[in-house]
């Protein structure tokens, strides 16, 4: 698709750099984002703050009904740049926390107790910012080929996912392609990981109750032993569904979570477990709620309990377009060089990002966030977790460049 204008610079250089008073700002509200967490559908003061500064700069953010998340777009008119063919460019970040003590030692630890950005969504949510102030300039100048929508969801950590309600309020209407960026502590600031294909897992919540008479300890076989069926549950569904499905499908139950009991000579009434069921394909996804129903039934069934199964449909696998993809290794390559992507792993982690791929293509980025030369072991969604903010300019000039190099994806 024809640019309105040549995105280069007078001297060939790609423009869309993060400029220092910026840079020092960005940092600034990652770090204001992060003493000041909030759950899911609860992101108001973050959701403001946003809202603030895109307003600072002449943009017009829209709230969406439940009154957190927004979307922005950026260039002369979203509306008339799809109505003439110019399909709308989306970079969306996610807004929420998690409910988890922040455990570190910095002057920006989180002031709310048990509350904790410990997945990089300050990040996330500060990179899209940052691409939105420097698009919103080039767009001044001319220098946007194509218009811009900022997407900031709220609740990615609740299943199945803020991403449905952004979609019903509009957030891909005139959208031909959908960029987003996720913090991975395994890879080294300044440096991005990409996979075309599915890059992230499927992932589904299921609990799991048994009930039964309960009893003295002296007298199990007069009772259901709840405490044996629940320890039999939690071992044997996992291993019975690993012989009826593809195991390269990787589909996988694991538990957080098996409450039974309160006295030690006492077999309790009703036993709990809880935990998540993930798996790399689609195709095990759709049939994954009836395999995992049997296989439940049938253990439980052995042991003489009954059981009452819940199971939570959350998201599938996040699918990166072979297309988008490439995008993203230019955009990088035009920014730091081609030593500055690396290939990356499909992992287990769920993402509601999958949901906007179901509509448009679009691909997610693993962003660096390790410092460099720290060999210290950290995780998402550890009280521990922090990153190294030179990842916030990274990010915000990888979506500059991708916005500029895009010439539009095909319209859904």
């Amino acid at each position: 698709m024809p640019c309105e204008a040549d995105p280069a610079t007078a001297d060939g250089a790609l423009p869309g750099l993060v400029p220092p008073g910026l840079r020092s700002e960005l940092v600034a509200f990652r770090r204001d984002l992060h003493m000041h967490p909030e759950l899911g559908n609860r992101e108001f003061r973050t959701t403001a703050a946003v809202r603030a500064r895109l307003e600072k700069a002449g943009l017009r953010p829209r709230t969406l009904a439940g009154g957190t998340g927004l979307i922005c777009d950026i260039g002369r008119d979203g509306a008339s740049y799809a109505s003439a063919g110019r399909p709308v460019l989306a970079l969306r970040a996610d807004l929420d926390a998690l409910p988890i003590p922040d455990t570190k030692t910095v002057p920006y630890r989180s002031t709310v107790p048990k509350m904790a950005h410990a997945c990089g969504h300050d990040v996330h949510t500060t990179v899209v910012l940052g691409a939105g102030l420097v698009l919103a300039g080039l767009a001044e100048e001319g220098l946007l080929p194509n218009p811009v929508r900022l997407v900031f969801q709220p609740a990615e950590e609740v299943l199945p996912g803020g991403a449905l309600d952004t979609i019903a309020n509009g957030a891909l209407e005139g959208v031909g392609r959908i960029l987003a960026v996720h913090c991975d502590p395994k890879v080294e600031v300044g440096r991005i990981g990409l996979r075309a294909g599915a890059i992230t897992s499927a992932c589904d919540r299921l609990e799991v109750a048994l009930t039964g008479n309960g009893g003295h300890t002296a007298r199990p076989h007069l009772t259901t032993d709840l405490v044996t069926a629940a320890a039999r549950v939690a071992v044997d569904v996992p291993a019975t569904l690993a012989r009826r499905v593809d195991a390269r499908s990787g589909l996988s139950v694991t538990w957080g979570r098996l409450e039974t009991g309160h006295a030690c000579n006492v077999i309790p009434q009703r036993a709990e477990v809880a935990g998540t069921v993930r798996c790399l394909d689609l195709r095990t996804w759709r049939e994954a709620p009836d395999l995992v129903h049997a296989a439940v039934d049938e253990v439980a069934t052995l042991h003489r309990a009954k059981s009452e199964i819940t199971y939570v449909r959350g998201v599938p696998p996040v699918v990166n377009d072979t297309e988008t993809t490439a995008l993203l290794r230019s955009a990088m390559t035009a920014r730091r060089g081609r030593y500055a992507v690396e290939d990356t792993e499909q992992s287990l982690g769920g993402e509601d990002f999958s949901w906007y791929l179901e509509h448009v293509p679009g691909a997610m980025a693993r962003l660096g966030v390790r410092p460099v030369g720290d060999t210290t072991p950290r995780d998402l969604h550890c009280g521990d977790f922090d990153v190294d903010e030179g990842a916030i300019e990274v990010g915000v000039e990888l979506f500059t460049a991708a916005a500029l190099l895009d010439g539009g994806a095909r319209m859904p």
